[in-house]
């Protein structure tokens, strides 16, 4: 109970993010999220190939144990799953994501056109 009580103030400041960037957050996520991609792309042209990430689950098998009430520690066979991820090396059309960089950069130009009226607007309608 005590150890989750000194986490409040923690959860409370996560929260804390004022309107303004709350709404600046908004409407800037699009530029992030094609910013990523533009990066992802450009390692892959760079290196030639893509990562391919998968999980993977395996269930290892264990021994527990257990002490009862009377004090008695019994043992029985247990489960743990563990779950990983891959990477894998997966070819790709360099064509294919020249073009998708190309419009990726083209899509994020426009967002830029509107995304510093856009913060403007957070700001007019949000000030701190």
């Amino acid at each position: 109970m005590y150890r989750a009580i000194l986490f409040v103030p923690f959860i409370a400041l996560a929260a804390c993010a004022t309107p303004q960037e709350r709404c600046i957050s908004q409407v800037s996520a699009n530029a992030r999220t094609i910013d990523a991609l533009i990066a992802e792309t450009r390692v892959n042209i760079a290196r030639g190939y893509a990562i391919a990430e998968h999980e993977e689950v395996d269930v290892i098998n264990k021994r527990c144990e257990r002490t009862l009430e009377s004090g008695e520690t019994i043992r029985f066979p247990c489960d743990e799953v563990v779950t990983h991820t891959v990477r894998t090396p997966v070819a790709i059309d360099l064509n294919a994501e020249e073009a998708k960089l190309h419009s990726l950069l083209e899509r994020r130009a426009a967002i830029d056109e509107n995304l510093q009226e856009n913060i403007q607007q957070c700001i007019a309608a949000n000030p701190e």
